[in-house]
């Protein structure tokens, strides 16, 4: 979560009441207004303080029209009123809950069939609160497993994870808290995520593992995971060097297996040792939940799993966080059920045909070049072509916000910090109908833009808005 500091004295103000916020008196309720960073010393009607924080909360962009997010801003009417029945139903309380810890192991169960575990029954796997814990968690399998064939050099020698440069931050995050040197493969040319060989020329005896990414952010294409593994496999050959592979599929773990069956990325190969996904992305989930797979249990480090039982009976943990709710599982499961796989693939395939649709149209306008077509993920990025001047990707995303888009405009890391994009990302309830909203409100602003002089950002630090 963002770190926020405290308030500043200028920003210390009251609220305002609205006289009407009252129950039945339209003055009753015109007590003190409450104040706004610290607690108010009497409690307000339910009413009142509804209404201050529903108002409050209307300034928010309308997340249906956020193109920028990957999570899922849809959900049937019927998948709400189940996660309002499960909110307050503790997901670590497995033996008070316990029909709730059985639709997470079935959830296990599922994605590993889905992801072609050689033995589906072996496989050990846990839901989370999202891919950034997953990835955590299987960050410090690979770190524990490497501590454990190398203990006697660790902790003098330190460990190092390869990936590529465009892997989402919470990879970061894991070396930086973790203490694990980020060995990262940049980007060249147009190529815009890890290339296999460079990342196998990467990694020594200090490699804990190789993350490849099925979506990369960036742009929505998929690393190439066999090809990686094949080079790992090469590296074996020739130095004995044993390196596993995760796979970070937040998003493609759960759009490969539907539309690109012939696509070997998965526990088919056998040096990918785990898995992760994101069940609210294109699971199709609302946030807070995702998931981590490990191929069987000498992929996950006993010594990682803690057993706690005094919340009833002895359970097995591993996770970062302990209490949550059981919406989110519940919810993932009666998506499970919901859909099946021709559901989800009907679902997928929508998604696709609208990005790839709506990719065209913005290339046919003659102003923008696109890096991606949206046939991997539902996903593309698209920068100006080189002849216009008078504007650049953040003056666009700027001005289609007027209108209510949110899309974001960044520059690429490091070896392509020339290029600054736009992207899109397509989820489901983003359909035909909005994208031909979105393409109206883009062909009525380019007019404007092109009378510009030059563009007006100053400040692409500032102005750039990258949402994972």
């Amino acid at each position: 979560m963002a770190l926020h500091k405290g308030p500043q004295k200028h920003t210390e103000r009251p609220m305002s009441v609205n006289p009407f916020f009252g129950e039945a008196n339209p003055v009753g309720g015109m007590t003190e207004a409450p104040p706004t960073h610290r607690l108010p010393d009497a409690p307000l009607p339910p009413a009142t303080a509804y209404q201050l924080v529903h108002d409050e909360l209307m300034l928010d962009g309308n997340s249906r029209l956020n193109l920028a997010t990957f999570v899922t801003t849809w959900m049937e009417p019927q998948a709400g009123v189940l996660m309002a029945e499960c909110r307050d139903k503790n997901m670590i309380d497995k033996d008070e809950y316990p029909r709730t810890a059985e639709l997470e192991r079935r959830c296990v169960a599922m994605l590993a069939d889905l992801w072609h575990a050689p033995d589906p029954a072996a496989v050990v796997g846990c839901s989370t609160t999202g891919s950034s814990e997953a990835c955590m968690l299987a960050g410090m399998a690979l770190k524990r497993r490497w501590m454990k064939r190398n203990a006697d050099r660790y902790p003098g020698a330190r460990p190092n994870l390869v990936m590529g440069v465009n892997v989402q931050v919470c990879w970061d995050k894991f070396c930086a808290f973790w203490e694990v040197e980020a060995r990262q493969v940049p980007m060249e040319g147009d190529r815009f995520h890890l290339d296999p060989q460079a990342a196998a020329e990467l990694c020594d005896e200090n490699t804990i593992g190789v993350v490849g990414i099925l979506g990369s952010t960036f742009d929505g294409s998929y690393e190439p995971v066999a090809e990686l593994c094949a080079a790992l496999d090469a590296l074996q050959e020739r130095t004995g060097l044993d390196v596993p592979v995760h796979v970070d599929g937040a998003s493609g773990a759960m759009v490969a297996p539907f539309l690109d069956e012939d696509l070997v990325w998965d526990f088919r190969l056998p040096r990918v040792a785990s898995i992760n996904a994101s069940g609210h992305k294109y699971g199709l989930v609302y946030p807070g939940v995702g998931w981590a797979l490990w191929r069987d249990k000498e992929a996950l480090p006993e010594e990682l799993v803690f057993r706690v039982n005094y919340l009833g009976g002895e359970m097995p943990t591993f996770a970062l966080n302990f209490s949550r709710p059981g919406a989110q599982v519940a919810a993932q499961y009666y998506t499970f059920l919901r859909l099946g796989r021709e559901g989800y693939r009907a679902v997928q395939q929508s998604t696709r045909d609208v990005a790839r649709s709506l990719s065209g149209r913005i290339e046919a306008m003659g102003d923008f070049r696109l890096l991606t077509r949206g046939d991997e993920l539902p996903v593309f990025a698209f920068t100006t072509t080189d002849d216009v001047t008078a504007y650049d990707v953040f003056d666009v995303s700027r001005r289609l916000r007027e209108s209510g888009w949110l899309v974001p405009a960044y520059t690429f890391p490091a070896n392509r910090e020339d290029l600054s994009v736009l992207r899109i990302v397509c989820r489901n309830g983003f359909s035909h109908d909005l994208a031909d909203l979105f393409v109206a409100d883009l062909a009525r602003l380019l007019p404007e833009l092109r009378r510009q002089q030059a563009p007006l950002t100053r400040n692409k630090e500032a102005a750039t808005g990258f949402h994972h």
